[in-house]
């Protein structure tokens, strides 16, 4: 192809940054030579993209002035990658935004695409499916989110105006360390000043954020993700779930959700909590092994129940 769609596309991304932009710098942008340059500007023009060339020593390309550019120019594989990653992204309870403002986000993209290209990613929508679906997301406010993200990066200590487990608000002051997504919830890990302890917070339950002056340093080696792993694990929920499972401990895959207590060369505890044990025998299952729960006793039922159903399951 002498004219790739995706170089063209490029071409026209820095010419949208403004100035007239020599062939030759265009060609070392671009990793191409100075005649390709002139194709790709012929191509454009055939497009209605007014480019003009400018003669002379300090002559070379530039967008006609007053030009509005398109919203979007995207190539097949970039359209692709944008709604796969709108769609893994909502069913993975990574973007934090609405169910409507996905679907208007998608829509946008598509608006600005050929009807064929279109058409086409409607049906992978329609037929895409996903294994493992994360729980419902909780989407916390786009806003407090950013606010939260950005304080983060730059050092700055944030007020909270924070909702516990029990429903009453709190007002905190943090110094956040970074934010993880985790199975359909966004979490904060940073240094609470009340208690001076390392302490995680449901963004879903930030009411107010307002970004503080001064700054602070992250402990040397702190892993975000795995400080909220611990206590998720560690949280008080309803059930203690404790059970052995007949493996060592380099050898099974864990719940991200649990802590793993080695009691032999290959016997391991897994403990966590949870509000509601109706998941916890599928996830038992999924580490196939065998196992023995410890606590609690109606663990044991619900386990007897899918067995029950995956019998009736196989049997039809």
């Amino acid at each position: 192809m002498t004219r790739p769609t995706a170089r063209v596309l490029a071409l026209l991304e820095v010419l949208q940054r403004g100035g007239t932009r020599t062939a030759a710098d265009l060609a070392g942008q671009l990793g191409v030579d100075e005649r390709t340059i002139r194709r790709y500007v012929e191509h454009l023009i055939d497009l209605d993209i007014p480019v003009r060339a400018e003669r002379g020593r300090h002559g070379g390309f530039r967008l006609a002035p007053g030009y509005r550019m398109p919203p979007l120019m995207l190539t097949d594989e970039e359209a692709l990658a944008v709604l796969l990653g709108l769609l893994a992204g909502r069913r993975a309870g990574l973007v934090a935004a609405s169910a409507a403002a996905m679907e208007s986000a998608a829509a946008k993209v598509q608006r600005v695409l050929p009807r064929a290209l279109g058409a086409r990613l409607d049906a992978l929508r329609d037929t895409l499916g996903f294994t493992a679906p994360a729980r419902s997301a909780v989407t916390p406010e786009t806003d407090v989110l950013l606010t939260l993200a950005q304080a983060a990066r730059d050092r700055h200590p944030v007020a909270l105006t924070y909702t516990r487990h029990d429903g009453r608000a709190s007002e905190r002051t943090v110094r956040p360390y970074g934010i993880v997504a985790h199975r359909g919830r966004w979490y904060l890990t940073g240094d609470d000043g009340a208690s001076g302890e390392v302490r995680t917070f449901r963004l879903d339950r930030i009411r107010g954020t307002t970004v503080l002056t001064g700054d602070f340093d992250v402990p040397p080696g702190f892993d975000p993700a795995a400080r909220v792993l611990t206590g998720i694990a560690g949280a008080p929920h309803r059930h203690a779930v404790s059970v052995l499972v007949e493996a060592s401990a380099d050898d099974l895959r864990a719940p991200s959700i649990s802590t793993v207590e080695p009691v032999g060369p290959d016997r391991v505890r897994l403990r966590f909590s949870a509000e509601d044990l109706s998941w916890v025998p599928g996830l038992l299952a999924g580490l196939n092994r065998p196992f023995v729960i410890e606590s609690p006793d109606a663990l044991r039922d619900e386990v007897r129940a899918l067995a029950g159903r995956l019998t009736g399951y196989a049997g039809k």
